[in-house]
Formats: C-alpha cells, structure tokens, sequence
C-alpha cells in the first residue's frame, strides 16, 4: 500500500513538473511575442509621427498658394467670396423631440352621454 502511493506520489510530482515544464515555455513565447508587438507598435508610432510631420510640411499655406497660382489655369479656382457661404437662417435645424407620455389617458370605453338641449 505505501509501495503504491509513493508511486503515485511520484507520478503527480513528475505530471506537476512537465506541466510547469509547459506553462514556463508558453509563456516565455507569449512574452516575446509581446516585445515583437511593441516594437512594432513602436516602429508604427516613429512612422506615424513622420507622416504627419510631412503632412503639415506638405499643407503649409505658402505653397499651397503657390501651387493655386501655378495652377489656376488649368483648376480653375476662384477666391472665396463672403457670398459663397450661407447665413445662420439657412440652417436645417433638427426639431425638438416630443415629451415623453406621463400621465396617459385610457381611451377605450363607452363614451358618456351627454343631454342635447335643442331650441
């Protein structure tokens, strides 16, 4: 009987450590994956960070001015004008939303009868 569960004790012992075994290896692997991604995610930002610096480089009002002039021929652009845009009354504003139901009414019955006088 004691023979049977040091056996047993043993095979627990040896099932715990090849599990742990496992789990240590996981999640060394999800770790590194981890890194990879922020790395990466790293990288993405740097890249992010220098398009938008091109953007605004790109979007500077001197030479979009320029380019306007160059091109105005061909795009046939007009400078804006005060009349071009509309007035605060030409906005389409959305209309207020009903109250909500509080006191209801019941409206299925018989109606009361009311006396008609007639001259």
């Amino acid at each position: 009987m004691r023979s049977l569960f040091y056996v047993l004790t043993a095979l627990a012992v040896m099932g715990l450590a090849f599990w742990a075994y496992r789990e240590n290896y996981r999640t060394q692997a999800r770790l590194t994956e981890i890194d990879r991604l922020q790395s990466e995610i790293g990288h993405l930002r740097e890249s992010l960070g220098v398009l938008k610096a091109e953007w605004a480089y790109l979007n500077r009002p001197d030479r979009l001015r320029e380019l306007a002039e160059i091109n105005f021929d061909r795009l046939g652009l007009l400078p804006l004008r005060a009349a071009q845009f509309g007035t605060a009354a030409q906005v389409g504003y959305p209309e207020k939303p009903l109250p909500p139901v509080t006191d209801p009414v019941e409206t299925f019955g018989a109606l009361p009868e009311t006396e008609e006088t007639t001259p």
